[in-house]
């Protein structure tokens, strides 16, 4: 909305709504010039509004908690307790449904968000709701117990829209900036900065670092505050690697002989001073300073959140090997200076019809994309458990550091 209003030359001004119900009442009143809140084109708004072009699909899914008996077919929905939010279309959805499954019934919360929703299925206060396709993709690391049932109805596309009016002027503008920046790749490349490191959910390895972060985590925490202030890191971007690395365990090895919670070589071990690879407080205090070096060793064109994962991948695969992989993309007509298009080209590294075109040669590119791609989650996490549930326990530094230092994932 910001790149619309900037291509118009005027100032975009955001009015908040609690949820898309009132949004789109706002706007029917013309106290807005057009809504955008993840909104999707039904059958039902499309007879009252006017939509865009798609800029994003989304499907809605039936979410219920491990340990209830899943459902498997829509019909079975008509024996089930559901709640949904006034936040999303699915209230349409289920309208459509309820012509055929004529005693499906589900209560409208108005004054929940679906995240507040997945929260009540996951404590056991409801049953089952109804959430698109995206939301439980983003929460459900954080709820691991939450299940997807199945999906209702077809895929939905979303859209801006726009009060009915004969002035269709605004509108026909809004469609022309979104078809140029979906031909332009720029639409591509701003889903991929905000959702590209979302993977397939890992049970398992979610709940095991859930675990970690109470058992493990505390021990370690004061120092990756004190490193991370000292050498300009976000704390928990600087943990959030010490566990892909280690598992924060600090007797940790692997097969080629880095050691510690930070993974440190022997060679960059004493390159920076450190003389102890697994003694906790050098590690930690090793591994931030190395990652600040190759940070500030970037080219100034790599900026905000991509220069963030161009020197975490540097961390793993090593700074010129990084190097290598923007020339490769540059060469391909990329820019390389966009995590999108590196992500591509780091595995490349493993081919020699490209690495031998390379001044540094092979290198296992595919694990530093999984790297960097792992971290984001794990920091994702940590993030969220930190602002939510650590809050009253945890020390007033550790809560005023994260007050303060703004998310850079």
């Amino acid at each position: 909305m910001k790149r619309f209003s900037n291509s118009l030359g005027v100032k975009l001004t955001l009015i908040i709504e609690p949820n898309a119900k009132e949004l789109l009442e706002e706007l029917s009143l013309h106290n807005a010039h057009f809504a955008a809140a993840k909104l999707a084109i039904t059958p039902i708004r499309q007879q009252h509004y006017l939509f865009t072009h798609a800029y994003h699909e989304t499907s809605s899914q039936l979410i219920y908690r491990s340990g209830t008996k899943k459902p498997k077919k829509i019909k079975e929905m008509e024996a089930l307790s559901i709640e949904i939010s006034a936040d999303d279309s699915i209230n349409d959805d289920l309208t459509l449904l309820q012509k055929k499954w004529k005693k499906l019934t589900w209560q409208v919360n108005q004054n929940s968000s679906p995240e507040d929703l997945m929260v009540l299925v996951n404590e056991k206060l409801i049953d089952f709701t109804i959430v698109n396709s995206d939301e439980i993709k983003l929460n459900q690391k954080f709820y691991p117990e939450l299940r997807i049932a199945f999906e209702i109805g077809k895929p939905k596309k979303i859209a801006w829209a726009f009060a009915q009016s004969k002035d269709t002027s605004l509108y026909n503008a809004a469609n022309e900036f979104l078809e140029q920046q979906n031909n332009s790749g720029e639409l591509k490349l701003l889903i991929a900065q905000h959702f590209g490191h979302i993977q397939s959910f890992d049970y398992v390895g979610t709940r095991v670092y859930k675990r970690h972060i109470i058992s493990r985590l505390p021990s370690y925490q004061p120092w990756f505050e004190k490193a991370g202030n000292d050498n300009g890191i976000e704390w928990i971007l600087l943990a959030s690697m010490a566990y892909q690395e280690s598992h924060w365990n600090k007797e940790a090895k692997s097969p080629t002989g880095v050691r510690g919670l930070m993974m440190l070589t022997r060679g960059t071990a004493k390159d920076i001073g450190v003389n102890n690879r697994v003694e906790p407080h050098q590690s930690i205090f090793g591994g931030a300073y190395y990652y600040a070096k190759l940070f500030k060793k970037l080219p100034e064109t790599v900026t905000g959140s991509d220069r963030i994962f161009y020197a975490l991948a540097a961390y793993n695969l090593g700074y010129w090997h990084v190097r290598d992989a923007m020339t490769l993309t540059k060469k391909s007509g990329k820019d390389e200076t966009k995590w999108i298009n590196l992500k591509k080209t780091l595995p490349l590294l493993r081919q020699k019809k490209w690495h031998k075109q390379t001044r540094y040669g092979y290198a296992r590119g595919n694990e530093a994309v999984k790297y960097v791609e792992n971290i984001r989650s794990y920091y994702d996490i940590l993030k969220w458990e930190v602002s939510r549930h650590w809050q009253e326990n945890q020390p007033k530094e550790a809560i005023k550091a994260l007050s303060i230092t703004p998310s850079a994932l």
